[in-house]
This record gives C-alpha cells, structure tokens and sequence, in this order.
C-alpha cells in the first residue's frame, strides 16, 4: 500500500474541513495538531480552498494534508501544487482516477455500490472512499458490499461520529474515518479553536481508549510470587492463577517470577488499536522497547514504554 495511505490508517480519523476564510486555515490546524491528529482533508467546496491548502502546506510541513470533493483534473492539479499529497473525491470519477494513478498521486475515490468497487479493483486501487456512508446504510451496508473484496480497504466518510467511529474502525477492512464533528463550521466562524482541540483530544481518546489493565510487581523468584499471591489472594478473597512467568490475583494484580522492567514493576494500559496508539506516542515524542513487544499471528499485541514514570515502567496492551 502506498505509504501515506499507510500514515492515514495509522492515524485511524481524518477530519474533513470546510475552510470558507483562509485566515482560519493555520489556527485550525494548530488545533488539530494538539489535539493529537496532524492530518487533514481540505475540502474543494469554497473558494478559499487553494489558499487554505497552500497555506498549511508551507507553515505545517509535517502535517499530513489531502484535498477533498475534487472534481476534475483541473482540481487535482490546483490542490497539488498548492501542497496537497492525497486526493480524495466524493464519487467513482475515471479521468480524476487515471490522471492520479499515471502521476503517482494517491487517490480514494467515492464508492457506494459493489460495481463501483469491481471499477475501483480494475484500476488496481487498494483504498476508496465509502461515501454518504450513514445514509447508505452504515456499517452494517458497508460489511455487506465489503463481504467478497478481501484486498479493498475502505475510508467511510458521511455521518461519522462520537457515536458510531468506534463501530466502523473495529470491521478489518475500514482504513480509517473522515469527519467533521470535532470541526464543525459553527466553531470554525467563531474561531473557537480551543474548544476544536478538547473534541479532537475527545476524538482520539475515544478511538483509542485507554483504560489501567492490571498492575505489575516484580518478585525475585518463582517461589517468592507464588507466596505474595496466596496471600494476597487469601486476605481479600480473590482469584488467584498460577501462570508460567507470573501469577494473576484477579485480573488486575500480575505478580512476576523474576525482576523485569521497571524498578518497582509495571502498569498495564489497555487500548483498542495498539500499533495506533504506539504511533500515536512517538508522535509525541515518546519511545517504546522493541525488544519487548510481543506478537500474535503476526499482530502485536503488548509492547513497553523505554522511560519509567514514577519507578514503574508502563506497557500497552490490545483490548
């Protein structure tokens, strides 16, 4: 798959924008960006378009910008070289397609029928945009059309919000979301950017959604765990499980059988997409332990963090 369609799975939501003044382009970004999403689809459906792409795309280099609702070739061009790196467009439309396919230029076109995607399979694209996709049927019409296309991934777009994300990122073959809930245009007028902020922090953690797992102890030897967990486990009458490299008291008490990482021990934090949330962190600057990530059928599925907090190292684990 071509890497910045890679990067837009990574991030998991890509907030579509309607900018009507170009003046609102950079604090809007800036508001994305703290919000922990530096990813965007400028949308072609005001004039203001070209000057808000070019510019984000000179101040914001690193931010990872797309042009939406193209129409025509003519757009295309104008988006890229205002600084545009993706190009997305409402319907299945096959000059813009074969025009981005011969220029490198990665492209999700709009699909709502299994004869679109036949057309989408015939020009080899990997990625389309599944548009209305809430007044098309939703997830569940999405599943459906999805069903005998194992290579096409799909960027539902149209309806997306707090209340449904989670139930299209969660089908396999959902790339990511685009929407404009944490962006709407009534906040953008008013330029009310740090409040764009607080609901795109809310969008992300809701996406990945971060919850304390277990609690670690690092013991000095298999007998010394196995003793701190009966006990434990007698004086509050819980469940204790004997494991090969630890003992669990409940779910929530890990008493390890030699000293791992961490002075004290370790804090494990659940969430819904780990290889998201690990890039998620390093985007902010933060490093994980390669050496201690753990796979399953080629899926990770736990990695530590390289720092300590507080004398406790800190490891994701996938819900």
């Amino acid at each position: 798959m071509d890497k910045i369609l890679e990067e837009i799975g990574s991030f998991g939501i890509v907030p579509v924008i309607v900018i009507s003044d170009a003046s609102d382009a950079l604090p809007l970004v800036q508001a994305l960006k703290n919000g922990g999403l530096p990813v965007a689809e400028v949308t072609f459906r005001t004039n203001a378009a070209r000057e808000a792409i070019e510019n984000i795309s000179k101040n914001f280099p690193d931010m990872l910008l797309g042009a939406g609702t193209v129409l025509s070739i003519e757009q295309v061009k104008t988006a890229i070289d205002a600084g545009a790196k993706f190009i997305v467009s409402p319907g299945f439309n096959r000059k813009v397609v074969e025009f981005c396919l011969s220029n490198n230029i990665p492209i999700t076109p709009g699909i709502v029928t299994p004869t679109e995607i036949e057309c989408a399979l015939q020009y080899e694209l990997e990625v389309v945009k599944f548009f209305p996709a809430e007044l098309m049927g939703g997830i569940n019409y999405l599943k459906a059309i999805a069903a005998p296309f194992n290579t096409l991934k799909f960027i539902p777009t149209g309806g997306i919000n707090e209340h449904n994300l989670l139930d299209y990122l969660r089908f396999p073959k959902v790339l990511a979301c685009g929407g404009s809930w944490m962006i709407n245009s009534e906040l953008i007028t008013a330029k009310k950017f740090d409040e764009i902020t607080k609901l795109t922090l809310k969008a992300v953690g809701q996406m990945l959604g971060f919850s304390i797992r277990h609690f670690g102890i690092n013991c000095n030897s298999t007998n010394e765990s196995l003793l701190l967990a009966r006990e434990i486990a007698s004086i509050f009458n819980l469940p204790l499980k004997e494991g090969l490299g630890s003992n669990f008291i409940g779910n929530e008490i890990e008493l390890l059988k030699k000293n791992y990482l961490g002075q004290h021990g370790h804090i494990a934090v659940g969430t819904n997409f780990i290889e998201r949330a690990v890039l998620h962190f390093e985007r902010k600057g933060y490093h994980f332990n390669s050496q201690s990530a753990n796979y399953k059928e080629g899926k990770l599925q736990s990695i530590f963090f390289e720092s300590e907090f507080a004398g406790l190292t800190w490891h994701l684990i996938q819900n």
